[in-house]
C-alpha cells in the first residue's frame, strides 16, 4: 500500500513513517497540508494520514482537496485535539476515520485494512455524549491553539481571568 503521511511534528512523522515501512508499505512524507496535496499529486497514494493542526493549511482543508483530486484514497485524520464537531466534519468531507493521538501504527493500519462495509455494520457503541467538563476542556484547547499558546490572549477571548485559565489548564482532561 502507498501511504502519504502529513504531520508537522517531524519526530512523530519520521517514527510513524519508519514503522509503516517496516510493515511493508511505501511511505511519502509531508510536513504540512499544502505539501501533502503536492505530494499526493506526484505519489498518488492509496491512503493518506493527515494531522489536523498543521501550518499553512490544516488537515480539514487538505482533506477536502485530496479527496477532490484522489477520490480513491482512504484518508484518516489524526489529531491530538479531538472533538466531536471536527470528527463529524472530517467524515462529512470524506475521511475514512478520525483517530486521536496517541495512536500506534497497528491501529492505523488496521483502520486502513478494515473493509468499509464492516465499519458501517458495527453497532454504534460509543454514542454517549461527552461531559460538560470535557466539552469545556476541548473548547479551551481549541481557543488556546488558535491563540498560538498565548494564555493572556486566550483568557481574553474566553472571558476568563488569566489565572483562572491557568488553573483550568493545569488539570488533566476529563475522560468523558
Amino acid at each position: 500500500m502507498k501511504i502519504l503521511l502529513a504531520d508537522d511534528d517531524s519526530t512523530f512523522r519520521q517514527r510513524l513513517a519508519r514503522a509503516i515501512r517496516e510493515r511493508g508499505h511505501e511511505v511519502c512524507e509531508a510536513e504540512d497540508g499544502a505539501q501533502a496535496i503536492t505530494q499526493a499529486d506526484a505519489f498518488v497514494p492509496d491512503a493518506v494520514i493527515l494531522d489536523l493542526k498543521m501550518p499553512h493549511m490544516n488537515g480539514l482543508e487538505a482533506l477536502r482537496e485530496i479527496i477532490a483530486r484522489h477520490a480513491h484514497a482512504q484518508v484518516i485524520l489524526l489529531t491530538g485535539y479531538g472533538s466531536i464537531p471536527t470528527a463529524m466534519e472530517a467524515v462529512r468531507l470524506g475521511a475514512r476515520d478520525y483517530l486521536i493521538k496517541p495512536t500506534d501504527v497497528t491501529q492505523l493500519l488496521a483502520t486502513l485494512e478494515k473493509d468499509p462495509r464492516d465499519h458501517e455494520s458495527e453497532p454504534a457503541h460509543d454514542l454517549e455524549p461527552p461531559s460538560l467538563e470535557r466539552v469545556e476542556w476541548e473548547h479551551i484547547q481549541r481557543v488556546l491553539a488558535d491563540c498560538q499558546g498565548n494564555i493572556s490572549e486566550a483568557a481574553r477571548m474566553l472571558g476568563l481571568h488569566r489565572r483562572s485559565l491557568q488553573r483550568k489548564l493545569q488539570k488533566y482532561p476529563p475522560q468523558r
